[in-house]
């Protein structure tokens, strides 16, 4: 087995800006690929996590202490029981080698990754959110006139100007409807539920993501939950299985990144264990590539909401996967017939 990577600076068609975050112009992601002798490929990407103290150094820092002889298609429980023995972890880095080794092994076996998983995929049954960053109004106007073809938008809030923001958008669509997600940015349970209660009045909120921080006490989360006009989602407060429990008593549903479990046997865990707790299930994602779009879109009949746009926000995707035409997530025009169904637009590494 050989592995290769490589850091691949992404380029966003607008600067992009979360509360937590100044305005960036690119987000950088690491392409891993695995090669066998006989030309199965595996493609992997990790899309580093600042909030959780990771950048493309740390990630590629990892992928260099791996010995790909310890890697094989064939034996992939194994091979990730290696990759978790390597310190310190990482997993965000750990995400792209389980991404790889899965694709490979569904290739070597002829099937999709989602078959291959024991999982269906439903073509016209997943709708994506668009995403539209912490902007000016005229900006993100334009926006949203960009993104018609979507039926659900994902505003990024707590932000001083959230009433003048959420304006523009109605000013251009009225009845669209909108997510939301505070990225932590809400400081106290009283100021969320005052932001919760005005953003209920616009009639068309679906729900309100991750609007405290995650280090709030449980106490100030099951008050929120308890008073919440609009149900409210956890994203950094949730990050793996073993979560739900505690989560459900100050939440009514999660946001499972692939980065942020770790890889597709922890999503499908994190996502399978929320349910078990009452909890709804979104799949979402960071800046990527059509990688780890494709990867989680694999996932798309364990979640009951979808927000798989990472790709759609850059104007560099390296690769061809799953496409989101009028929000519709699908892989009929995919021309890699087996695994992530994934292929490189041009050589990667």
């Amino acid at each position: 087995m050989k592995l290769e990577f490589k850091t691949i600076r992404l380029e966003l068609a607008n600067p992009w800006r979360i509360s937590r975050t100044q305005p960036s112009e690119f987000s950088e992601i690491i392409i891993v690929k695995l090669l066998t002798k006989q030309s199965v490929v595996g493609f992997g990407e990790a899309a580093p996590i600042r909030r959780y103290s990771e950048s493309p150094k740390s990630v590629c820092e990892f992928l260099s202490q791996i010995d790909p002889a310890n890697l094989s298609f064939e034996r992939v429980t194994e091979s990730l029981a290696y990759v978790d023995s390597i310190t310190p972890s990482s997993q965000s880095a750990r995400c792209a080698l389980s991404l790889a080794l899965l694709d490979g092994a569904a290739k070597l076996n002829g099937k999709l990754l989602h078959n291959f998983l024991g999982l269906s995929f439903q073509e016209n049954s997943y709708i994506t959110s668009f995403s539209i960053g912490i902007d000016d109004p005229e900006i993100i106007q334009s926006k949203v006139v960009s993104a018609a073809e979507f039926p659900i938008l994902k505003l990024k809030v707590a932000s001083a100007d959230d009433r003048r923001n959420l304006k523009a958008i109605r000013e251009i669509a009225p009845t669209k409807t909108i997510r939301v997600d505070a990225n932590e940015g809400w400081r106290t349970k009283e100021q969320a539920l005052e932001q919760i209660e005005w953003l209920a009045t616009d009639g068309r909120i679906e729900f309100v993501e991750q609007p405290m921080p995650a280090s709030t006490p449980l106490t100030d989360l099951r008050w929120l939950k308890e008073r919440s006009p609009l149900p409210i989602f956890a994203d950094e407060s949730y990050h793996s299985a073993s979560d739900a429990e505690l989560v459900a008593e100050g939440f009514h549903g999660v946001n499972v990144k692939l980065v942020k479990t770790g890889g597709i046997f922890e999503a499908m865990d994190a996502l399978r264990s929320a349910r078990r707790f009452g909890l709804k299930t979104m799949l979402g994602c960071m800046i990527e590539t059509s990688v780890l779009i494709s990867g989680a879109a694999h996932l798309a009949s364990l979640a009951d909401f979808w927000d798989l746009d990472g790709n759609l926000l850059i104007t560099n995707d390296p690769f061809e996967g799953v496409t989101a035409k009028g929000g519709i997530l699908s892989f009929a025009q995919a021309s890699e017939k087996s695994g992530l169904r994934v292929k490189p637009k041009a050589e990667i590494i």
